[in-house]
């Protein structure tokens, strides 16, 4: 498991690559392997689903018609083979040769055309008949929802066994782990080495594990200039930074014996659900993490932009943030 830390690969497809390869490269292909696709199949998403097929070599493909939308070819293995992907090169057609005269059975064939052989797999094309199937814009909701409901039950496994009342995060007693144990990483935004704390604090990060050691001088934090491919054990939230002591403080219900191997923690923009935060009983006046007071003007505080990232460099260790 990798963990890619959006709910969209568009900011990033180069590094959604590498994952996707990363994670294939562990098939043992001992048994058979469903690939469950995106949705983004228009421009970018199209080209980047070529690529995809090109790399995995499916044996059967299933292309789901979209309601009220035609625009989408059949993937046939004829234009897999000669549609260019976002990172990946179409087979040209063959150049012909003019062999005299002006009529269509003139042209000829070049002997460059057979030189590739087009992907060998069976396509399966469907027309869902369930209403609004493919409807542009609901998945999206849905998929925050589920997004939402997967993570409330992932933290659940924390609460007591025991039928009763729900405990609040601040009631649960997290892990202490010295920050000169741990890379820390933010993969979906630069953050200035100074602000980097009040990032992670609250966060939803991916446990993780890279085949680096970690070596700090200092009491750190270890800071990751570049974005690893690596695996991830699980997940935690950040329940709090102690400055003084230099620890961050973890609630996970990954155990022990694998928390042992984590080495590094990723930030993404994936978030606590609202509800954890602001359902917090027990607490007398202002929420923890939570507040209404606040100034959208502050430098920082717009929407996230788009940026693309086509070339990275090797990902290497900086400590402290001084």
């Amino acid at each position: 498991m990798v963990y890619y830390g959006q709910t969209s690969c568009e900011q990033d497809t180069e590094r959604y690559l590498d994952v996707v390869k990363y994670v294939f490269s562990s098939y043992k292909k001992e048994v058979p392997l469903v690939v469950n696709t995106m949705g983004w199949v228009k421009g970018e998403g199209l080209l980047l689903l070529i690529d995809i097929i090109r790399l995995l070599s499916p044996s059967h493909i299933v292309q789901m018609d979209v309601y009220d939308w035609k625009a989408m070819a059949p993937l046939t293995p004829q234009y897999v083979h000669l549609t260019p992907g976002l990172y990946t090169k179409g087979k040209q057609q063959g150049k012909c040769k003019q062999m005299g005269g002006s009529g269509v059975d003139d042209w000829k064939p070049s002997e460059e055309e057979g030189d590739a052989s087009a992907p060998e797999y069976k396509l399966l094309y469907v027309h869902p008949e369930f209403p609004r199937a493919g409807v542009a814009g609901e998945a999206r909701v849905h998929s925050g929802i589920l997004r939402d409901m997967s993570i409330l039950g992932y933290l659940g496994q924390l609460q007591s066994s025991d039928l009763g009342a729900v405990l609040p995060l601040h009631s649960l007693v997290p892990y202490q782990v010295p920050f000169n144990a741990i890379a820390l990483r933010v993969i979906h935004t630069d953050v200035a080495p100074t602000n980097i704390m009040y990032a992670v604090n609250a966060g939803w990060v991916g446990l993780c594990r890279i085949p680096d050691e970690i070596r700090c001088q200092t009491d750190g934090p270890v800071l990751l200039t570049q974005t690893p491919v690596c695996d991830c054990l699980g997940f935690g939230i950040v329940r709090g930074v102690e400055m003084e002591k230099k620890l961050y403080h973890i609630l996970t219900p990954v155990p022990p014996e694998n928390l042992r191997a984590v080495n590094c923690l990723l930030l993404g923009s994936i978030a606590i659900p609202n509800c954890v935060l602001v359902g917090q009983q027990g607490v007398e006046g202002e929420i923890p993490y939570v507040t209404s007071d606040y100034n959208y003007s502050i430098l920082g505080s717009g929407k996230l932009k788009k940026k693309k990232h086509f070339k990275r460099r090797e990902y290497a260790f900086e400590c402290d943030y001084t």
